[in-house]
């Protein structure tokens, strides 16, 4: 006598899995005296692939109220930007100038 598969009673439960989304957070611009706007708008250009226009617009907001957003993303992709940020390097257009801008990153509300 041939029997087919064997059927166990399922002993596991299946629960329902619901991908956990990291929190996003935002990488924030600080401003100082020591980087011009044609510097702010190469950065973000090169870095973050942002239009001029949309770079003019954070150069001009981090200038004006000290600090802008200019990205919001997973908590190790803003630590890099940060990064990156971080290692830009001088504004040669600024004789005084001694290196790159700071950032800092923070959780999105």
């Amino acid at each position: 006598m041939s029997t087919g598969p064997a059927i166990l009673p399922d002993t596991e439960t299946q629960e329902e899995q619901k991908t956990k989304r990291q929190p996003p957070y935002n990488v924030i611009l600080l401003n100082d005296d020591d980087h011009s706007y044609e510097y702010v708008i190469l950065m973000l250009k090169e870095l973050f692939a942002h239009p001029f226009e949309k770079g003019f617009l954070l150069a001009e907001e981090v200038d004006k109220t000290g600090r802008a957003v200019v990205c919001t993303t997973s908590l190790e992709r803003a630590e890099l930007k940060r990064d990156q940020i971080h290692a830009f390097g001088p504004d040669s257009r600024i004789p005084r100038c001694k290196g790159s801008m700071s950032a800092e990153i923070e959780p999105a509300e």
